[in-house]
């Protein structure tokens, strides 16, 4: 459960983050991406190879982080559905259907 989320900040049962995360049930991991304002397929191994149905990215309190076709277009090829959200809506988003499918998420937490 996310508990709250607000500029360079995370709170995931219980416990704050300060660094970008990914989450996959009740696993985080802080999250270091590639090409750090731009999402690649090789960002998001960790959470791929947990079969996820749904990978929500939340992209920045100003919606900074960009996600490339090539990473939607190959989500899609491996029958994941991806929602892209600035991240305290998507910190919403994966409160709401963490119960109901199997979700992923990677939030940025700042710009």
């Amino acid at each position: 459960m996310i508990e709250s989320y607000r500029f360079g900040r995370i709170c995931v049962n219980g416990k704050n983050y300060r660094n970008d995360v990914l989450i996959f049930d009740d696993e985080i991991k802080e999250w270091w991406r590639v090409k750090g304002h731009e999402l690649h397929t090789k960002d998001l191994e960790w959470v791929i190879g947990k079969k996820p149905e749904i990978i929500i990215i939340g992209t920045g309190a100003y919606g900074i982080l960009k996600v490339p076709e090539e990473v939607k277009d190959y989500l899609n090829s491996m029958k994941i559905e991806i929602k892209i959200e600035k991240t305290k809506r998507a910190c919403e988003l994966y409160n709401e259907l963490k119960d109901k499918k199997r979700v992923a998420a990677g939030f940025h937490l700042t710009c």
